[in-house]
């Protein structure tokens, strides 16, 4: 079985290209969902992040996202501390998940792969990559954050050229070419893969 990573910056279309994985049946661990759900319900990070960030980190037994992204990024330092304590747990999570797969391949799809030394163990990455321009409006749209708190954000991340030279594939997702193309090509790409290492 083929362990495929699924990358990109914030607002590149990550979710949308492993959505359509999905609909061709194709298991997807979406990294970012993990790490919420730790955060939340793991009582030994709970306890550790409320050390960390303060009792308010936690509102009505919710994580207080936004009270916590005002936080990590605004300070770089308290940022690594953030990764430091979730990257681990939800690293293993995708571990025990490949452990419980069988199909012919499977995407981990995470933000923060290259950063946060998540890609040990997989066969390729794929790379989603749009203009600054464009992942800048989608944010913005999609989470009604200003420019300037896109941007932070996007800051506290690998460039995306760089990152994009990293991966073994590369989707563009800029509005002019077909997404869904450039997934079913690669979809028999990894099917072709995995039958001649099985």
């Amino acid at each position: 079985m083929l362990k495929i990573g699924l990358t990109g910056g914030i607002g590149s279309g990550k979710t949308t290209v492993s959505q359509i994985f999905k609909i061709l049946g194709v298991p997807v661990f979406d990294a970012d969902t993990a790490a919420k759900e730790a955060m939340e319900h793991n009582p030994v990070l709970k306890e550790k992040l409320i050390t960390t960030f303060g009792a308010d980190v936690f509102f009505e037994h919710k994580l207080n996202r936004k009270y916590l992204a005002d936080i990590v990024f605004n300070d770089v330092h308290q940022l690594d501390v953030l990764n430091a304590l979730v990257h681990p747990i939800t690293i293993a999570a995708a571990a025990d998940w490949f452990a419980t797969q069988n199909s012919p391949y499977v995407i981990k799809e995470a933000a923060l792969i290259f950063e946060a030394g998540a890609g040990q163990g997989l066969d390729y990455v794929i790379g989603v990559f749009a203009p600054t321009a464009l992942r800048i409006k989608r944010v913005m749209d999609r989470d009604h954050l200003s420019r300037e708190e896109v941007l932070s954000r996007m800051n506290r991340q690998i460039d995306d050229q760089i990152k994009m030279k990293l991966c073994d594939f590369v989707i563009q997702n800029n509005n002019q070419a077909l997404l869904t193309k450039q997934v079913l090509e690669l979809h028999e790409i990894f099917l072709n893969l995995s039958n001649t290492n099985s």
